[in-house]
């Protein structure tokens, strides 16, 4: 069931100007998910209202599992009852598009006079046929979170901001140990795709969207046989018990983990609280290929749109704008996360939070040279992404070899290609 909650109204303290009036008052109402589990809606929605007293700011939780699927339904034949639209993956955002939902913010960013080289590229990867439909407003990358204690036992150098892929494996070797309760593995490679296939697409040469996937042989290959040394939790067993990635690391069983790094003010959270067992931990950069840059990784964007059919779309704008400029990237950073817009300051906030690792390495693991989307934006992304995952799977549960596996990719992504 829907459930709406009109957050932060304005109080009788003095917000409201006296020269406003009852008509002037605006709720617009923003589609998202997990508000519960999420630090920085609150903040974010109160430091708009405080600057825009005339526009309250309603939410709609969609739930993080279907968001898209279910934001597409809401947009679905012109409904007008969400204004702001929260973009979470490529095929959703293409398939909002593809429906005309969204409205083009190009006249607005001209008139807001909105810089997108600011983003470093971000607008312009959002960018579909000339038009903008969204604004970025967090920008998380892929970092590798280990576990201190475990290297300490096991005598094991921490990892680096300079670690290769090869080195990566070798530790996560020597640190796999014990049975059953007290099995300890060297790394986990949650199940979805990207986490299997990321490094073999940092290097800037090839794309999901292509149609061709022999590139990912060696990225399938490797985790693979990490599988079958024990040195990682197999899929099959993640896949079936519906494992989430950050339990076994609350747990204190995995000794490394590439993730993204909205992960981290989760887990600070989470040691505040005591849920977490990984008390001793740090960050470092993703792991790279030989030949790779270091500090070359992949990234993952939020975005926000306006409804195309929303009634208030001068309000809606205003608060896209605010969200996904400066003032709304330093509300973000004080909660520990990573917005678009990173700047020095916005850096030394997060690194500053109470709770975040101190060694040198965590302080600048966050310092990307170059990230990579891993779906780039097409109206087929939807479509691509299905064949992906179908053969991921199977690859992945040895009920194909990878070579059939991504055979079946090209020639799904292919047919689709030429439609």
């Amino acid at each position: 069931m829907r459930k709406i909650i009109a957050a932060a109204l304005l109080s009788s303290a003095g917000l409201l100007p006296l020269s406003a009036h009852a008509e002037d008052q605006v709720t617009i109402n923003w589609a998202l998910w997990d508000w519960a589990a999420t630090a920085y809606y609150q903040p974010l929605i109160d430091a708009f209202q405080a600057k825009h007293p005339n526009i309250k700011v309603a939410y709609t939780d969609l739930g993080s599992a279907d968001y898209s699927t279910m934001a597409m339904t809401q947009l679905a034949g012109g409904a007008s009852d969400l204004d702001v639209v929260t973009i979470k993956d490529v095929p959703g955002y293409a398939n909002m598009i593809k429906a005309n939902a969204l409205l083009p913010l190009n006249d607005d960013m001209k008139a807001a006079k909105i810089d997108a080289a600011a983003y470093g590229g971000l607008v312009e990867a959002l960018t579909v046929k000339g038009n903008t439909y969204s604004l970025p407003f967090r920008s998380d990358i892929w970092i590798t979170y280990y576990n201190k204690d475990l290297f300490d036992a096991a005598g094991v150098p921490y990892p680096t901001n300079d670690m290769t892929l090869a080195q990566f494996d070798e530790k996560a070797r020597k640190l796999a140990s014990g049975f059953g309760a007290n099995k300890v593995y060297g790394a986990l490679f949650h199940t979805w795709r990207s986490a299997v296939e990321m490094p073999c697409i940092i290097d800037g040469k090839h794309t999901l969207i292509d149609g061709k996937y022999d590139f990912l042989k060696p990225c399938y290959d490797r985790v693979l046989k990490l599988q079958e040394e024990g040195v990682v939790p197999t899929y099959a067993s993640l896949n079936s018990t519906k494992t989430h990635y950050s339990g076994p690391f609350f747990n204190g069983t995995i000794a490394m983990m590439p993730m993204g790094s909205w992960f981290v003010g989760t887990q600070i959270k989470k040691v505040k609280s005591g849920e977490s067992l990984s008390k001793n931990w740090g960050i470092a950069a993703f792991a790279h290929p030989d030949g790779v840059e270091a500090g070359s990784t992949a990234a993952v964007v939020t975005a926000l749109a306006v409804n195309a059919n929303s009634k208030h779309q001068q309000a809606a704008l205003d608060f896209v704008n605010f969200v996904t400029g400066p003032e709304g990237a330093a509300v973000v950073a004080k909660t520990g996360t990573l917005p678009a817009l990173k700047t020095d300051e916005v850096l030394a906030t997060i690194t500053s939070t109470p709770g975040f690792p101190q060694d040198e390495t965590s302080l600048n693991a966050l310092r990307s040279k170059k990230a990579y989307l891993e779906l780039p934006v097409d109206l087929k992304a939807a479509d691509i992404e299905v064949v992906l995952n179908r053969a991921h799977d199977a690859i992945m549960t040895n009920n194909i070899s990878v070579e059939d596996g991504l055979k079946q990719m090209d020639d799904g992504v292919q047919a689709i290609l030429k439609k």
